[in-house]
């Protein structure tokens, strides 16, 4: 009788081992920070071979060089935009899932996203999207608006309790956001700009219906297909980064014997009282004496020449705010004849 009572009181099937709310929330937070620390030192990492041309020696003398503190420095100097780029469209897209998900039944598994909003303190968001409005080309800039507003859910409803006065706010602003940009977008349209156009002028249209929540049988979807798409294209648009050089591009001219120059286009790795080490730009190391150093010359790289003739208030579409302000302390020289001629 004991027996039969037990079996019948056992249960039929393994109990679904439940997940304490802290439990899931301490593994997102550990993710999320994992990935906000570990990817920039994977893409330093991978930065030094690709910049040593693949050579194992090469890349030991980069590591042994450059140092963590300047790695990081020129991973952020480099790729802060892209970091940004993925901070903004993570907080962007987790906060519309999360408001979307916390509409559904307590049983529905949160996406990846919204667990990772979850789990981030507001001060990390701000500073996310600041990092973003001075790095971002000012051309990508108004991307911000929308992102802001479904990070936050500003909706136009927070704006002001009755209608009028809520209507009369958003035309305000609109107005004054078309204000000052009218020349640029005029100029848009006569130079037949049309990429640039809808870039300056949809994104404060997109704010006003960003914010959710959505149906819930298109949150999983969404979720999967937004949360793979954002790290495709991440990973796509870190390829340059991770191929941009750690070192300035320079052009160095030696002189080996009495009258007798040569010009080494290439990045500086060290220099001593013995010899300069020059990492030259179509591969191998050299190592130069340092007496027979006579002159170099800093050389901007080909990315940084302006596809655009656009301009915003006197600063240039393609700049950031950062780069703009620069340009106007120091304005940009003419490029060296030295690394004209050097290829």
């Amino acid at each position: 009788m004991s027996a039969a009572v037990t079996e019948e009181a056992r249960p039929a099937g393994p109990v679904p081992a439940v997940r304490d709310p802290a439990e899931r929330k301490a593994r997102a937070s550990q993710s999320f920070w994992t990935a906000v620390v570990g990817v920039p030192a994977i893409f330093s990492v991978l930065r030094l071979g690709v910049e040593a041309g693949g050579e194992l020696q090469t890349t030991l003398l980069l590591v042994a060089n450059v140092g963590t503190v300047n790695l990081l420095a020129g991973f952020l100097t480099t790729a802060a935009r892209l970091l940004s780029t993925g901070l903004v469209a993570t907080f962007a897209l987790g906060a519309v899932l999360r408001v979307s998900v916390d509409r559904m039944p307590p049983t529905v598994r949160r996406p990846l996203f919204a667990r990772w909003v979850d789990v981030t303190p507001a001060w990390f968001a701000v500073a996310s999207f600041l990092l973003a409005l001075v790095t971002w080309q000012l051309l990508y800039l108004p991307l911000l608006v929308p992102a802001f507003v479904a990070a936050f859910q500003l909706t136009p409803a927070r704006l002001h309790e009755q209608r009028v006065p809520r209507v009369l706010l958003l035309v305000g602003l609109l107005g004054g956001y078309a204000w000052l940009l009218a020349p640029t977008l005029a100029d848009a349209v006569d130079q037949r700009e049309w990429l640039a156009l809808l870039l300056l002028s949809a994104p404060p249209l997109l704010a006003l219906a960003i914010t959710g929540p959505l149906p819930g049988a298109v949150v999983r979807p969404l979720a999967s297909v937004t949360e793979a798409a954002v790290l495709a294209t991440l990973v796509w648009a870190a390829l340059p980064v991770i191929s941009t050089p750690v070192l300035p591009l320079t052009v160095t001219t030696v002189e080996s014997a009495p009258g007798v120059t040569e010009d080494i286009r290439g990045h500086v790795v060290t220099t001593d009282d013995v010899s300069m080490v020059l990492l030259q730009e179509r591969g191998g190391v050299r190592y130069v004496p340092t007496g027979q150093v006579r002159a170099q010359v800093l050389c901007p790289s080909e990315e940084e020449l302006p596809r655009h003739r656009l301009r915003i208030h006197d600063f240039h579409v393609e700049d950031s705010l950062l780069e703009g302000l620069g340009r106007r302390v120091r304005p940009v020289h003419r490029i060296d004849a030295a690394c004209r001629a050097v290829r």
